[in-house]
């Protein structure tokens, strides 16, 4: 990598991000996704074949009209249907590269090569975060990057991305990698943080609301320490979000938190920006908006801004396709979750039919001075990531919103694991196993208390659970189990949560 050009080029597009209206990025999307596809084309042995075997003529391929004619292809369909090198640029893997893997929970595990170009990329995004600190304290940033180290892509790129983003900022920024070491984590709070302006927490939401909720009987007072929080993996609510702002003394939390849309893929492939959790906020208080912008669903959204310069998104049918470059180019990608694409100006007309002023409400923000007009991306959980009963979707976002209420946060972790179940008659039951916060005792009063709460707020969200209990009352309730503190079972430390357990798991 030339650094001083890249130092350059990411500077260019910083100021493209803060100063380009909506209509540029809508063209920049369309025409570097149809240029992708001309070089891919020609120079992708599997991916030539694939569109011989799809009778798609490459030169009739004129506009990006054109290309939403052209088939989409998925892991199962395209990826594992070739031989590794034969997915890769010139058929070839002969190149420093880096790889990384899927978690398997969804098959088995598929290895992504990469190299440092998505490194880069990201880094791009960080120095966006970076220079919108509320803060403004210029430094210098302590960055504890508490991903997973191991093979999944989130710790490495993250801590590259960092790297890469120090190397050129004006603003001095260290870096520690504890990974999901708790123990670790709170020796970096304890030890480092004080001596920085700032510390900016890099983790997984549930391990999050762990390390915040613990971090008192650690002794460690973290709204001394001016926390800015970046997470990524799985979406939450603005209830969670306003929770770990309460947690850390965030003041503004449009500047000071982000939640990353990426995957082993393809890396960091979309971000919460100030606006785009803006547009979020104003949904979760309007019905009608929310609906307009998201469509009838009953599950909260990540909503993203993508830059066009490194990637293109679509929604075929309700399904995310992505178009974008990696060491196996991707070209309309169904990268396997739902939901959806609009433009900024898409956004801002939805957003003021409703009534609202979107200059006044980034304005009371205090964001005006941080909205671009990047294209979104909105994303919800997959259907592997929810249960079933009687035929109703259960998702775990609801459960997780209710546990977020104050009598229950001092009792349990926030962590559960959803299960369907068969009874002796193959009555079907649903099963919500609890974790208990280290060394809290719990009364059958709190069970009860607990779970008519989970009950009144499944009714209240999901019309398919409300109908179920309408017909079947008390005996569609689910079963809860509550389990000691990191109980090994639903809750061994160092991995991640894992919401929805389904029967061959």
């Amino acid at each position: 990598m030339n650094f001083n050009q890249d130092d350059k080029k990411a500077g260019e597009i910083t100021k493209l991000i803060h100063s380009k209206k909506s209509a540029y990025w809508e063209k920049r999307r369309e025409t570097n996704a149809l240029a992708l596809f001309k070089k891919a084309s020609k120079e992708v042995p599997a991916y030539k074949d694939f569109l011989k075997k799809n009778k798609i003529k490459t030169e009739k391929i004129k506009s990006f009209k054109d290309f939403n004619l052209i088939p989409t292809f998925s892991k199962k369909t395209y990826l594992k249907d070739y031989p590794l090198e034969k997915v890769a640029w010139d058929g070839n893997l002969n190149k420093p590269l880096i790889y990384t893997s899927t978690s398997g929970s969804t098959g088995e595990p598929f290895y992504f090569p990469r190299e440092n170009k998505l490194d880069w990329e990201y880094s791009v995004m960080i120095d966006w975060f970076l220079k919108n600190s509320s803060y403004k304290s210029n430094g210098p940033v302590l960055v504890i990057i508490g991903f997973g180290m191991g093979v999944w892509i989130g710790g490495l790129i993250t801590y590259k991305a960092f790297e890469i983003s120090a190397q050129r900022s004006k603003i001095p920024i260290s870096i520690i990698t504890p990974g999901i070491n708790k123990g670790e984590i709170f020796k970096a709070f304890r030890n480092l943080s004080p001596h920085y302006k700032e510390t900016i927490l890099v983790m997984y939401p549930p391990l999050m609301k762990d390390v915040l909720d613990e971090a008192a009987t650690q002794g460690i007072n973290l709204k001394k320490l001016n926390i800015r929080l970046l997470t990524a993996a799985e979406t939450y609510t603005e209830k969670f979000r306003d929770y770990i702002a309460r947690k850390t003394g965030i003041k503004n939390v449009y500047r000071d938190t982000l939640n990353i849309y990426g995957t082993a893929d393809i890396g960091a492939m979309a971000w919460e920006t100030p606006t785009s959790i803006l547009v979020r906020r104003l949904a979760m208080h309007s019905n009608k908006l929310f609906k307009d912008i998201f469509g009838p669903i009953e599950k909260t959204p990540t909503l993203a801004q993508y830059n066009p310069e490194f990637i293109t998104f679509e929604s075929v049918n309700g399904e995310i396709v992505l178009t974008g470059n990696n060491t196996i180019p991707l070209i309309r990608y169904a990268v396997g979750d739902h939901g959806g694409v609009l433009s900024f100006n898409e956004i801002k007309t939805k957003i003021e039919s409703h009534g609202f002023d979107f200059k006044e409400e980034a304005k009371k923000a205090g964001i005006e001075d941080a909205i671009t007009e990047l294209p979104f991306v909105y994303v919800y959980e997959r259907n592997d990531f929810s249960t079933t009963l009687y035929g109703a979707q259960i998702y775990p976002e609801i459960i997780r919103e209710t546990l977020l209420a104050k009598p229950i946060t001092k009792f349990l972790t926030g962590k559960f694991t959803l299960l369907t179940k068969y009874d002796k008659k193959q009555n079907q039951y649903l099963e919500i196993n609890l974790e208990t916060k280290k060394n809290k005792k719990i009364s059958s009063v709190f069970k009860k208390n607990v779970l008519m709460r989970i009950v009144t707020d499944l009714r209240a969200k999901n019309s398919e659970f409300r109908e179920l209990t309408n017909h079947f009352h008390k005996r569609i309730y689910p079963k809860l189990v509550f389990w000691c503190y990191e109980h090994p079972l639903y809750f061994k430390p160092g991995i991640k949560q894992k919401w929805v357990k389904k029967g061959g798991d």
